[in-house]
């Protein structure tokens, strides 16, 4: 797996998008419906560890991404020393309802997990660790 360390700041999604979006592109991954599911998940994850994950402010994400297996599929691991906090334990939203009359959040985690074949969570050694996986064939 490639790693990348970023600061955990909204200005900085980019750099995490493009860290995964070039590891795409080196496997062949030419599908725009994948892509922008990918990069969808991984901006919703990532603003929202930089949004709540530091209190303070200051703090870090670990990515780790890898495209592997048969079918092909493509990891991705973001770890952070936050506050702990299960995503998937959050109630779906009911988007059934108008919009008027949903709740405010939870709709980034929807999404991923809608967007994403696997989406895993677990607090391990002090990290939030969130893991992703797109099968891209």
């Amino acid at each position: 797996m490639r790693e990348c360390i970023i600061r955990a700041s909204k200005e900085n999604c980019g750099h995490a998008i493009e860290f995964v979006r070039s590891i795409l592109e080196e496997n062949q991954c030419d599908s725009p419906l994948i892509q922008m599911q990918v990069e969808l998940a991984i901006e919703e994850i990532f603003v929202n560890i930089a949004s709540y994950a530091y209190p303070s402010g200051n703090g870090d994400v670990c990515i780790l991404a890898e495209v592997s297996g048969v079918p092909k599929a493509l990891t991705v691991v973001f770890k952070d020393s936050g506050i702990p906090f299960d995503p998937l334990a959050m109630k779906d939203p009911d988007i059934t309802l108008p919009t008027e009359q949903r709740s405010i959040g939870g709709l980034g985690i929807f999404l991923v997990k809608d967007n994403m074949d696997k989406v895993e969570y677990c607090y391990a050694d002090g990290k939030n660790v969130l893991k992703i996986k797109k099968t891209l064939e």
